[in-house]
């Protein structure tokens, strides 16, 4: 493949922004190679400035379970941008986003838009704070909850991927307040809610965990949190800006059956724009400026060609029943792919990881915390990336992100698919 002007376009951005990139992931450090730059995409596919043509699994992170540009919501987002790019001041679009969400997940009875998932999830864990009078909050190790001070505490995703367990410049007075538990463990939640009886706001968690890897709760975990939270007079809140309206239309509180007081939403919501929310009870949620004493506050909260483009999204999701058992379908297919080399699998839904670690098959073949997952083999992970890259597949740069499958992916691209993970895996962990 040709990566000429990639590269000189890497060269370029190097001598502007920190590691050349906008989002430390994308630099392909993990992978040991230098990153492509997207010229277009469209449906299942990614172009680079190069010509060269790859399959996507990765869809933005998230965001493109439907696929790339689909024409629907191309076209009102088109609509939107001629009406005008920001207002600072209501638009219809922005009731409508409200009133979908609500439908989709009928916890969240209001609602408030912003920009980002770490925005969402900041602002969320400030309600809880506010309506409870409390100031610590528990998450769990593995968990990534955005790039905020309070939550860079034993995160997932990128810090992972770079082996860095916390940030630089977080005040110690942040992480001192966030109480950090090991997922899937009872027990370590237990005991902190007992060390810390009375002064916990909320727990915090990915109800499926995706930013070490796919990590789904294991039996009963979910309704655990429930129950002590509820003893406690504690609020649970649900990090689902990956997971919202991907395990299901109403996210995971409709794929689990367990409910949490607060919600955070983000890439499906928005369409692929920069777009998120949280939201629940009403009687949470008028802790909220200007009802209530918990300010937050955003100039380009609910933009009106990022709502029209989430409005579109969830549209398409409600009107089409089969998508979810489509894309699970396709999902199970690639799971069973990767088991065929002899892999550990984690899947949930649309969801999946692969984890280069055989000897996890004395677990039961699974990964089910942070501790596990940062035992696999990231030099293997390494040289399967770069061999499905050159098949012209891209799956996330850092073992511990997810695989992504979205409806543009056909039966015969997940069959090709399987083929490409057979050759680049040859066996190795049979």
């Amino acid at each position: 493949m040709d990566k000429s002007r990639s590269e000189r376009l890497f060269e370029r951005a190097e001598k502007r922004m920190p590691g050349g990139v906008n989002s430390p992931v994308r630099a392909f450090r993990a992978v040991g190679r230098h990153p492509f730059f997207v010229e277009k995409a469209q449906g299942p596919w990614l172009i680079d400035v190069d010509g060269n043509k790859y399959l996507d699994y990765v869809c933005s992170w998230g965001p493109g379970i439907l696929g790339h540009a689909h024409p629907r919501v191309i076209e009102a987002v088109s609509r939107a941008c001629a009406r005008g790019l920001t207002f600072g001041a209501p638009a219809a679009g922005e009731v409508e986003l409200a009133e979908l969400i609500g439908v989709c997940v009928p916890d969240v009875e209001m609602v408030r838009l912003v920009s980002s998932g770490t925005e969402a999830v900041m602002s969320a864990v400030r309600v809880a704070r506010g309506f409870t009078g409390r100031e610590k909050i528990i998450k769990f190790a593995g968990n990534y909850h955005g790039h905020s001070d309070g939550l860079l505490v034993k995160a997932g995703s990128g810090l992972m991927t770079q082996s860095v367990p916390d940030s630089a410049g977080v005040p110690a007075g942040y992480a001192a307040s966030t109480l950090t538990a090991v997922y899937n463990d009872e027990e370590s939640v237990r005991r902190l809610m007992e060390e810390n009886r009375g002064e916990v706001a909320a727990i915090v968690v990915e109800p499926v965990a995706a930013n070490m890897g796919v990590v789904p709760p294991k039996k009963g975990f979910l309704e655990f949190l429930r129950r002590i939270t509820q003893e406690n007079d504690t609020l649970l809140l649900f990090d689902e800006v990956i997971t919202g309206f991907r395990l299901a239309l109403g996210g995971a509180s409709a794929y689990t059956g367990v409910h949490a007081d607060l919600y955070t939403f983000g890439k499906i919501v928005g369409g692929g724009m920069p777009l998120a929310a949280y939201g629940g009870s009403r009687d949470i949620m008028s802790c909220v400026a200007p009802l209530g004493n918990v300010y937050q506050a955003g100039t380009l909260s609910g933009n009106p060609a990022a709502v029209a483009a989430g409005i579109e999204t969830l549209k398409i999701l409600m009107e089409d029943t089969g998508i979810y058992e489509r894309i699970d379908r396709r999902a199970q297919r690639l799971e069973t792919a990767f088991r065929k080399e002899g892999l550990t699998v984690n899947r949930a839904g649309s969801l999946l990881s692969a984890f280069f670690m055989p000897d996890c098959e004395e677990q039961g073949g699974t990964v089910e915390n942070y501790e596990d997952a940062c035992r696999c083999d990231r030099k293997a992970f390494a040289d399967y990336f770069n061999s499905m890259l050159a098949k012209g597949i891209y799956v996330a740069p850092s073992q511990f992100e997810a695989l992504f499958v979205s409806d543009a992916h056909s039966d015969g691209l997940i069959e090709r698919t399987c083929g490409a993970i057979s050759e680049s895996l040859m066996k190795r962990y049979k």
